[in-house]
């Protein structure tokens, strides 16, 4: 059989940097038209959601811009849109969109333009429900033989069936024995629900016999004993797949087709209604997604079915009929009929690439090797096994998780930053001054004669060689950064008696760029707004002999690159060193330098029982200036976003009247509307500068939070005397982003990851902790509307810490879950 590719009818490449699924993609009339053809629906797990109606341009101007209908930016991500006729006393299609947290239920209409490019689209929500558990999937249909109208069928991920009818939740029963979620359809044909269970078994539950059950609200475990009325829910029949199914799909095309088809990891099912199997077909590749569809021939269905190949196959039953070559792996596939031609593949990509295709007779130059037909050495075989076995005795003989490393590594890695900076050079784009200084990458020695290591650049070969690259590093801004330290990873490849080409192996180092690359020595200031006091508990030594800056031996001043001083002063008759600052972010780099500087110098004294500390207050009124300034900038970047959207919408509508009075035959006059188009124009630009520079200021803005978040560690951590292990776990629920993003930001992450420390180890209430261990979700993260609620949490996070909490992540597993916890708390509720 000859091996073609698909021919390309219409293509598109969806947004940048987006994800897609299986149930991101759909056809349909969902504008009603009524002409038949098929509209294609995508929506990403960005939230954004598009409409098209594919066809085949007759010149070359013509592209994907021309067929698309809509272009929508909803909150969440979509995980699955679907069409049907979901609201009552209407005959209509409309749009089924899931969201994690919401299912919502929307029309698209489309009003008819005077000019070429005039058509417009509008999407209406028409009702919106509201989910307390996280979804996973849904399916739809006339559940209980109701005609005239679809029902909706919510699979959350602890394993909830919620049922919707139109705008009203009908019920929700939990799936018995259920751990992971897998793929849900509905058999109209028996009126029934198929899944796959985490035991890799088909269950079939009849819609009647989910009614009866027992309420899901009504207990919170579906495993223990009923308390209640109702039955207990239990399969109508069972088939047992042994392997994770994919996707189900029941075809309707036929009132005779009887068949239910299981996408499986490795091979296909087709089963009767009843559950007899009908044809198994063994797969030879990783599929990836299928689709059945009607047949010619009767008693037959045709199946399309995407690989991890690249390749889009057609099946009938078991026979492969052809095989077709694609630019991607498919991971949805849909058949639709659109103006110029009917029968047409759609299929889309994880990545965004949605395709229009059909069968064709381009050939591909691939070649299938040929198969080695040649008869077994059943005595190397045999060799091998005993090999092999070998290997495996000697492995498995010290029961280790983890395989032990030799004695000595293939490569070690010593990493030099030179202390040295070279001269102040002023950059031409930039208006501060620019150091840098020299870094010794890795020095990779080779220790084993008999291994040889690969690197993009570099090669080692023999025993003790070692290769040495430098590179520079400089301050790229005109504020400190929040952190000195850098992580080097080096990848290789080591061969061994098993893998000749060698096992993938990686070796990290980290090193500490100098307090001296981000400020010079300066006098000190005769005034400073903050301070900061670090008790120890020894007689006070000479700054001189800790900094070499240090001239005068009792206090020392930084002028930072970016304009701020700080000041470190040393106490004559007492053991302590106060740093000061007109800035408060700025003191965290010498803090933390004061204090890991302390520890050397005392280390290399001998003196074991050297201790730190910080009396207090805390400076959370400090701290919290920063949080208000990051605050703002999110605020005003939402602002900058909204009033540019409003501007372009406008200048699209004065584009569109201007066009159509420059198309009429007899002219009108414009009416101004070129000044007021230029105006739009002038104002889009500004506000896009503004919006430009709001997002540095607010980068700027997100690297003094974390500075300012690092020192609140530092000295809660001196303040009560947390382990390392306590400080890790303050410092990634205080700072649990890198950096901001417009779907998720700092202040909404730090809320969350508090109130989780608030409700578990450092909860005063044991009642609580169970609580809030038993909670099955909470609401999505969104902007807040103030940072009042944050500054409480924080608070009340360092006055429990200053009481005493500890920090522990290990409680949680100690904690039991009562059974007749029922009102479960929502993250966000009052602690």
């Amino acid at each position: 059989m000859s091996l073609f590719k698909a021919r390309d009818w219409w293509s598109a490449t969806l947004g940048e940097g987006e994800e897609f699924d299986q149930g991101c993609l759909c056809v349909g009339d969902v504008d009603n038209s009524g002409t038949g053809h098929d509209k294609v629906v995508v929506g990403s797990y960005m939230g954004m959601l598009r409409i098209f109606s594919p066809h085949a341009s007759k010149t070359s101007e013509g592209g994907p811009a021309d067929a698309q209908l809509l272009e929508v930016q909803l909150q969440n991500a979509i995980i699955q849109v679907e069409l049907g006729k979901f609201v009552s006393c209407s005959e209509l299609l409309h749009l089924a969109v899931l969201h994690p947290r919401k299912l919502s239920v929307y029309s698209v209409s489309g009003t008819a333009g005077n000019v070429e490019h005039g058509d417009q689209y509008q999407l209406k929500l028409v009702y919106e429900h509201n989910l307390q558990r996280t979804a996973c999937n849904m399916t739809y249909g006339t559940f209980g033989g109701v005609t005239g109208h679809h029902s909706l069928c919510i699979q959350s991920m602890d394993g909830m069936l919620m049922f919707f009818e139109q705008d009203s939740y009908s019920f929700g029963r939990f799936l018995p024995g259920f751990l992971l979620p897998g793929p849900l359809t509905y058999n109209p044909r028996t009126d029934s629900f198929l899944t796959v269970s985490s035991a890799r078994e088909l269950e079939s539950y009849k819609y009647e016999t989910l009614a009866v059950a027992t309420e899901a609200e009504s207990r919170q475990d579906p495993n223990l004993p009923l308390k209640t009325g109702g039955k207990r829910l239990t399969p109508d029949w069972v088939f047992v797949l042994g392997e994770q199914a994919l996707d189900l799909c029941v075809p309707s095309f036929s009132h005779a087709s009887s068949h239910i088809f299981i996408l499986g990891e490795r091979n296909i099912y087709c089963l009767r209604d009843n559950g007899q199997i009908h044809f198994m077909k063994k797969l030879e590749f990783n599929p990836s997604c299928f689709l059945p569809y009607a047949s010619v021939t009767d008693g037959t269905t045709n199946l399309l079915l995407g690989n991890h190949t690249n390749m889009l196959l057609v099946y009938q039953d078991v026979t492969l009929k052809w095989a077709s070559q694609l630019s991607f792996i498919p991971v949805a596939v849909r058949v639709a009929n659109f103006l110029d031609v009917k029968g047409v593949v759609v299929s889309l990509s994880s990545d965004g690439h949605l395709l229009c295709s059909y069968m064709g007779t381009d050939p591909s130059f691939f070649s299938t090797p040929k198969v080695d037909a040649r008869e077994a050495d059943y005595e190397q075989v045999e060799a091998e096994m005993k090999k092999l076995q070998k290997f495996i005795r000697e492995a498995t003989r010290t029961q280790d998780i983890l395989p032990k490393t030799d004695s000595e590594d293939d490569l070690c890695i010593t990493t030099t930053v030179s202390s040295s900076m070279d001269n102040p050079s002023v950059n031409k784009h930039k208006t501060h001054i620019k150091k840098q200084t020299h870094i010794r990458t890795f020095r990779c020695i080779c220790n084993n004669k008999h291994r040889k290591s690969y690197f993009p650049l570099i090669s080692v070969h023999s025993v003790g060689s070692s290769k040495v690259v430098v590179f520079s590093a400089f301050l790229n801004g005109h504020y400190p950064p929040a952190d000195l330290t850098g992580d080097i990873t080096v990848s290789y490849s080591s061969p061994t008696e098993l893998n000749p080409k060698g096992v993938p192996k990686v070796l990290q180092s980290r090193f500490n760029l100098p307090l001296s690359l981000v400020c010079v020595a300066c006098p000190p200031p005769k005034a400073t707004k903050f301070k900061i006091t670090v008790d120890t508990n020894q007689p006070p030594v000479d700054l001189s002999s800790i900094f070499r800056e240090d001239k005068d031996g009792n206090s020392l001043a930084f002028q930072l690159l970016s304009g701020a001083r700080v000041t470190v002063l040393a106490s004559k008759t007492s053991q302590r060193y106060r740093i000061q600052s007109d800035s408060f972010e700025d003191m965290w780099l010498v803090v933390k330098e004061l204090v890991h500087r302390f520890d050397q110098h005392f280390s290399k004294v001998g003196i074991k029982d050297f201790k730190k500390s910080f009396s207090g207050p805390l400076p959370l009124e400090e701290y919290f200036l920063s949080v208000d300034n990051h605050f703002q900038l999110r605020i005003s970047a939402q602002k900058y976003q909204d009033l540019l959207s409003e501007r372009a919408v406008q200048f699209r509508a004065i584009q569109r009247r201007l066009l159509t009075r420059f198309k009429d035959k007899t002219p009108a006059p414009l009416q101004n509307l070129d000044t007021l188009m230029d105006a739009t124009y002038s104002q889009v630009m500004a506000l896009a500068e503004a919006a430009e520079e709001n997002r540095a200021l607010l980068e700027e803005a997100f690297v003094r939070l974390r500075s300012a978040t690092h020192l609140l560690v530092l000295l809660l951590s001196l303040w009560q005397g947390l382990t390392p292990d306590q400080t890790s776990i303050l410092e990634a629920t205080l700072l649990p982003l890198l950096q901001d993003t417009p779907q998720l930001g700092w202040e909404e992450s730090c809320d969350a990851a508090v109130s989780h420390l608030l409700r578990t180890c450092l909860s005063q209430n044991p009642k609580d902790q169970a609580t809030s261990l038993a909670q099955t979700g909470g609401s999505v993260l969104g902007l807040p509307s103030d940072t009042a609620r944050l500054k409480k949490h924080i608070t009340l996070l360092c006055e429990r810490i200053g009481k005493g909490g500890r920090l522990t992540l290990a409680s949680e597993a100690n904690v039991q879950v009562p059974a007749q916890v029922q009102n479960l708390a929502v993250p966000g509720s009052p602690i």
